[in-house]
């Protein structure tokens, strides 16, 4: 598309506002017009094309950052539009799900989208930055697996978990306080998740204002919870796999695999859009993103995958994360996946360029994110077991969520990411070497030195003085660069 499209000759700000129009126009429209989308896959294309050239133009005329990184964001636009067009094109012949989005979720999102920059603005003008996108909660570390490498080191005999009232005053708050409407649910596994006689289903009820991503493992998915899923309307399920049988049985236990066929089969049956969640290792990186692989879960009707490289936290370990090569493999098949064939395809940490960089600490400049475990520790990021504070005593003490991110642990990630990369100039820092975890370890030890967060378990307090593991990982930081320094420098650099 790059080859034909050209940058708008208009004015920036003409063109911003003709989009703002449009905006608007969508998301005033009735549910009787919703409705026409599931029916009608003419008026779909057109509205695909309106949103496809907008965020085109709106990507190329932004000349802060590298080209490529710009063709990146459009590149993983289109796809997305493709698989939400794919989602109402299968959701079609799913009365269920089709008469709650319809009816329910649609309306009460897009009333929660006109107050978002009132929100926003409001925060912004407390706190002198903008608020987090988003955050991921996990209620429950319960699980019925017990993966190898597992991060949150989950299984049937944990039972921490978050009172259903904590929860749904998150969500409240995050919705109300920062104009947020999308929020991630992880585990442990969400669906076993029981406080107060209450389930995800019932904090999905009470706010259908969000809509919920859930990475499950699957296998709790049948006829009747496929059904459930269908009629709340606004939860996605990505389900965990390793690539085929082979892998996923040998992490995750014996027959898992074909539940999660059959999870999937349900899903398909009611309509319910649903992804894949893929654990790349150094056993499977070779699969993780493969076009076999995409091609395979596509055909059963996967809209999205969700990568995440191994983190030798929890149950992981060195010797199972990929290597730098294979990093380097997984980046090139996954973002030619995106170009070529328009799959949504996500990684956190190959797919730095899509976001700017790091969104952890609930990034000041915006996009970022935060996370909350079962414990209540609010965390920087799912893959940062390092709490500054907990959200179970903040409550009782009446306070806010939003005061971690004036702690100086969040400060200070917050400052290393502008350092890195946020602060106006896309050239100091690399965005396929987004992670201070991962991508720069000495950094980020030298912040939990200076700061001093609470380890979330003992395996993250013992992280923090073992000599071994901190060589072990800026040794791994160090063979990254050497491969994605170059990389970095000739096709995003260089490039005008």
């Amino acid at each position: 598309m790059e080859s034909v499209m050209k940058p708008p000759e208009k004015d920036e700000l003409a063109v911003k506002r003709a989009d703002s129009i449009a905006f608007n126009k969508l998301i005033h429209v009735s549910p009787k017009t919703i409705d026409k989308l599931f029916d009608k896959p003419a008026l779909r294309k057109t509205v695909a094309k309106i949103f496809e050239w907008s965020t085109y133009r709106s990507s190329l005329s932004f000349k802060e950052y590298p080209k490529q990184v710009q063709l990146d964001k459009f590149y993983i636009t289109r796809a997305f539009i493709k698989s939400i067009d794919a989602a109402l094109a299968n959701a079609r012949q799913s009365p269920v799900f089709r008469k709650s989005f319809v009816n329910n979720v649609a309306p009460a999102m897009f009333g929660a989208i006109e107050k978002t920059n009132e929100r926003r603005e409001a925060f912004k003008q407390h706190y002198g930055f903008g608020p987090p996108a988003f955050l991921v909660v996990s209620p429950t570390k319960f699980c019925n697996l017990h993966c190898t490498g597992c991060y949150a080191n989950s299984d049937a005999a944990s039972h921490e978990k978050l009172s259903f009232e904590v929860v749904d005053r998150i969500i409240q708050e995050k919705t109300e306080k920062w104009g947020s409407i999308f929020t991630v649910i992880s585990g442990g596994e969400p669906l076993l998740y029981q406080s107060e006689s209450k389930t995800i289903f019932d904090l999905a009820r009470r706010h259908q204002d969000n809509y919920f991503l859930m990475y499950t493992n699957g296998t709790l998915i049948d006829a009747a919870m496929a059904r459930k899923l269908a009629e709340v309307g606004n939860i996605t399920p990505a389900i965990s796999v390793e690539g085929y049988e082979a892998e996923t049985d040998a992490r995750r236990g014996k027959g898992v695999y074909k539940k999660i066929l059959s999870a999937m089969e349900h899903l398909r049956a009611e309509g319910v859009p649903f992804g894949v969640s893929l654990t790349a290792t150094k056993e499977n990186a070779h699969l993780i993103p493969s076009r076999e692989l995409v091609e395979f879960y596509t055909k059963l009707g996967a809209l999205y995958f969700w990568i995440f490289q191994l983190m030798p936290i929890g149950r992981g370990s060195m010797e199972l994360v990929p290597t730098a090569e294979q990093r380097f493999e997984m980046y090139n098949r996954m973002f030619k996946l995106i170009k070529d064939d328009s799959y949504f395809i996500a990684d956190f940490w190959n797919g730095g360029t899509l976001s700017n960089g790091c969104i952890s600490a609930g990034r000041m400049r915006g996009g970022g994110y935060l996370y909350i475990d079962w414990s209540g520790h609010v965390t920087p990021c799912v893959f940062n077991p390092y709490a500054a504070g907990n959200i179970n005593e903040i409550y009782a003490r009446d306070g806010e969520l939003s005061e971690v991110l004036v702690s100086p642990y969040f400060e200070s990630l917050q400052e290393w990411q502008k350092d890195y990369s946020m602060s106006g100039d896309a050239y100091t820092g690399n965005w396929v070497l987004p992670c201070p975890m991962r991508d720069h370890y000495a950094d980020i030890l030298s912040i939990l030195e200076k700061t001093h967060p609470e380890p979330t378990d003992e395996v993250a307090a013992e992280a923090l003085s073992d000599p071994k593991y901190h060589e072990a990982m800026v040794q791994y930081d160090e063979e990254l660069e050497t491969i994605f320094g170059p990389m970095w420098k000739e096709k995003y650099l260089k490039q005008k």
